[in-house]
């Protein structure tokens, strides 16, 4: 295909710029998204297994990992405070019946 002069854009220095600076956040903040995605499942995961010394040191470090995430401006705090009291909430329920059981 031949490229034509409408195809052909010239771009300031600042558009570059930008350019730049919004790849390499996109792939921080990719990054982190995955962080917190694995996080969540190590914890999902170590529920089903019901074993609570495990849940408890997986839910430990996904919060810190959702915490940090909110800090940066990863994610809203909003959102980071949903997903960890959705966490809190599947934990509790399990130690719960966890201790009603023994």
């Amino acid at each position: 295909m031949a490229t034509t002069r409408s195809t052909i854009k010239k771009r300031s220095k600042s558009v570059l710029k930008r350019i730049r600076q919004s790849e390499k956040r996109r792939l921080r903040n990719q990054s982190w998204e995955t962080k917190i995605k694995t996080s969540i499942k190590k914890v999902e995961e170590a529920i089903s297994k019901k074993e609570k010394e495990i849940v408890q040191n997986v839910l430990n470090e996904a919060v810190k990992i959702i915490s940090k995430a909110a800090a940066k401006g990863i994610i809203h705090k909003n959102t980071a405070s949903r997903k960890i009291s959705r966490l809190m909430k599947k934990v509790n329920s399990v130690l719960a019946s966890s201790t009603s059981n023994n």
